[in-house]
């Protein structure tokens, strides 16, 4: 058993060939693009801010993306060596741009509850870029990275182990805890540096099974009875490794991810129900 996942071995057959014939994550990366309207969440902002409450469109995005996992736990799945895992943690991964720079930035991870209400979301956030980006230097990536270039020729040695490890659950927890890699769920903004959205891919190593970016705000055209209205929108992108869960079961759970960024207020409170893995009681 891994230290961070549970293996599931009664699915969907399919899932378990599906693992075989598309054995790495690039093999099974689907991508899509989801419209996010600016003006409900923009709205709910204003109106935290009036009273008193900062936050912002990330806080709102992401609280809105646990509340689906808590609802659609497949999204916590992940394959590694062909194998299928349901998630015992739900971790976030975000680059923070360090102090007094617009090019260099680190990567560590975030945690969270499925529970997690907005405010809670917003405050977690607020602390994990407090925190890296005044003292990246003693987060586990980059204690990660100093190690592996401490020593010249460790660095090729380091990493065969550590994925050979991976592969096989040996990784201990606390490399897993400090593995960029190894996360629910990766964000970035990529509008807070004024730039369009990505298709961003999800790492062969470690069990990032879904990946989105933030982009530039567009005008989208939608129609409103007999009219074409333009809407405007933050584009997410989104990468998704198929294996973990059927098209259907991503249409519907990102349906429900647009449904809560059209009513952010609905986070505001904790899940009236979470529901688990249903593959865990097999």
């Amino acid at each position: 058993m891994r230290a961070d996942g549970k293996r599931l071995k009664n699915i969907d057959p399919m899932y378990t060939v599906a693992s075989y014939i598309m054995d790495k994550r690039t093999d099974a990366m689907n991508m899509i693009t989801v419209d996010v309207p600016v003006d409900p969440i923009q709205n709910f902002l204003n109106e935290k801010r009036k009273q008193g409450i900062s936050m912002s469109h990330m806080a709102v995005i992401l609280a809105a993306y646990i509340r689906v996992v808590a609802e659609y736990p497949e999204l916590n799945r992940f394959i590694v060596n062909k194998k299928p895992y349901a998630r015992n943690e739900l971790a976030v991964g975000m680059v923070v741009l360090k102090s007094g720079s617009a090019e260099h930035g680190t990567m560590s991870k975030m945690y969270f509850d499925r529970s997690n209400t907005v405010f809670e979301v917003n405050d977690i956030i607020n602390e994990y870029v407090e925190s890296n980006r005044y003292d990246a230097e003693n987060n586990g990536t980059e204690k990660i990275i100093k190690f592996l270039l401490s020593v010249p020729g460790i660095l090729p040695v380091g990493v065969a182990l550590f994925k050979f490890m991976d592969r096989h659950g040996l990784l201990p927890k606390a490399i897993i805890d400090m593995s960029p890699f190894h996360m629910s769920l990766g964000i970035s903004n990529l509008a807070s540096i004024r730039t369009n959205h990505i298709y961003h891919h999800c790492y062969e190593f470690g069990t990032t099974s879904v990946f989105i970016t933030m982009g530039n705000s567009r005008e989208v055209p939608k129609r409103k009875g007999d009219q074409i209205v333009f809407e405007k929108c933050m584009p997410l992108g989104v990468v998704m490794d198929e294996r973990i869960a059927s098209g259907a079961y991503f249409a519907i759970a990102f349906r429900r991810l647009s449904h809560y960024l059209r009513h952010p207020e609905l986070l505001e409170l904790p899940p009236e129900k979470i529901v688990d893995d249903p593959a865990l009681n097999n």
